[in-house]
């Protein structure tokens, strides 16, 4: 099986967006409202200092996309790549798919000095995506992430 990984392009929104509602619902039982998800895919792909979706391609198939955003670290004098919005197609698992991703986005960070790593966070619940993270070389031990959202 060959993996192609490729930058996302305003004509894969819909499929991007549907992603992220599968992975809502599967990961932390929460329904998405459709339009805003569309809304804020596309807002990304037409505005690359928001971010940029790197797909996963099998046969021509999307499987399996990732989202990667930005924070400046003073402490590093660079920028951190936070990797969120993962999401592989069921039928796909366990087959290196988010690997291949997530090793792409690792030779980004490595080719480009101004970049200085990479993070993201998991649902705690999330044992599978856990160790995944920690077999290929994450540290899951120096922070946790506390949020506050607007309802």
């Amino acid at each position: 099986m060959q993996i192609e990984i490729r930058k996302a392009k305003l004509t894969d929104r819909d499929q991007i967006a549907q992603f992220q509602i599968e992975m809502a619902w599967e990961t932390e039982n929460f329904r998405l409202e459709g339009i805003t998800v569309l809304k804020g895919v596309e807002a990304v792909l037409n505005n690359e200092r928001l971010g940029a979706y790197y797909l996963a391609v099998v046969d021509h198939e999307i499987v399996g996309s990732l989202l990667t955003t930005f924070e400046w670290s003073d402490w590093r004098n660079g920028t951190v790549l936070w990797i969120q919005s993962v999401y592989v197609d069921r039928k796909f698992r366990k087959l290196g798919i988010y690997g291949t991703l997530y090793d792409y986005v690792k030779a980004l960070v490595v080719a480009d000095a101004s970049l200085k790593g990479i993070r993201l966070y998991v649902d705690e619940s999330n044992k599978g995506a856990r160790e995944v993270y920690s077999r290929l070389g994450m540290n899951g031990e120096h922070y946790r992430v506390f949020e506050w959202m607007k309802k």
